[in-house]
């Protein structure tokens, strides 16, 4: 496979050491890709597995220095810290062989949008103001994830396709409905108190494209399932790239575009119709 080129890239919730990473699929991704600007935003590390369940398999090295490797190449990475890496935070802004370590950043895109780009665990009232709740969520969150493990290789005994229980159930709990919900709608509030056409994301593990409250949501998604990118093509559009399903595409804004354009042009032209 040929390596394809973007502006930017945006990655977050990777999780390296936790068991639950899909490092294979992000490593392979990496190489396959490369772009002028790598943005990673939030959760890159999962720093509160250190004294518990802390899993480096070889792989992640191979992660590390291919981000490395990107940074000598010219392509400008940022770190931004999220909270299950928020230890980091307090040595922002500096620079680590080259990775730009920052609270937050302001993207602007080739056709001249402004995104701002942080975590978004500033707008989660658990991760806010109760640190033990959201350590125990992330510990059932885990076990999930254990046992979608087991659901997967019966899955695939039966000859049965890839399917996430933990997903399911994520998206099948009104709380958790409700909580995205919110989520988005403080998002676009801060983005328009900050002045900007929209904010990039990660922290809710669910890759996302729309348009709420008049300004441009976007959430990368995360590398423990779903295994989601952000992109941005020369022209300023953006994609969201599903590494793990065949590498397809999730969202891409510039068919989007086009879409809509096309169907302007159908009603225009049915309101110049004459009539029968």
């Amino acid at each position: 496979m040929q390596q394809t080129s973007y502006r930017t890239i945006w990655l977050s919730d990777l999780h390296l050491g936790s068991r639950n990473t899909n490092s294979a699929y992000l490593f392979d991704f990496l190489r396959h890709h490369e772009a002028e600007y790598l943005y990673l935003v939030g959760d890159i590390f999962d720093l509160w597995l250190v004294n518990s369940d802390w899993h480096w398999p070889a792989v992640n090295d191979r992660i590390i220095d291919l981000i490395f490797a990107r940074c000598r190449n010219g392509t400008k990475v940022f770190y931004i810290p999220g909270n299950h890496d928020g230890m980091l935070r307090r040595h922002a802004p500096t620079d680590v062989r080259g990775v730009h370590l920052v609270a937050e950043a302001i993207h602007r895109t080739a056709d001249g949008r402004r995104f701002l780009v942080l975590h978004g665990d500033e707008f989660d009232p658990v991760s806010t103001y109760s640190g033990w709740l959201a350590r125990l969520g992330s510990k059932a969150y885990e076990f999930l994830l254990r046992l979608n493990r087991y659901v997967s290789l019966c899955r695939r005994k039966l000859g049965l396709g890839y399917w996430s229980l933990s997903a399911f159930l994520k998206h099948q709990v009104k709380e958790v409905v409700n909580f995205l919900g919110s989520f988005k709608q403080e998002i676009a509030a801060e983005a328009r108190r900050r002045e900007v056409d929209g904010l990039i994301c990660g922290h809710v593990h669910h890759a996302s494209y729309e348009e709420v409250g008049g300004v441009i949501y976007t959430n990368t998604g995360d590398w423990v399932e779903s295994c989601t990118a952000l992109v941005e093509n020369f022209d300023g559009t953006l994609q969201i790239i599903h590494w793990a399903e065949q590498h397809t595409l999730v969202f891409d804004e510039q068919a989007h575009f086009a879409a809509q354009e096309a169907h302007a042009h159908c009603y225009r032209d049915r309101r110049l119709a004459p009539a029968s």
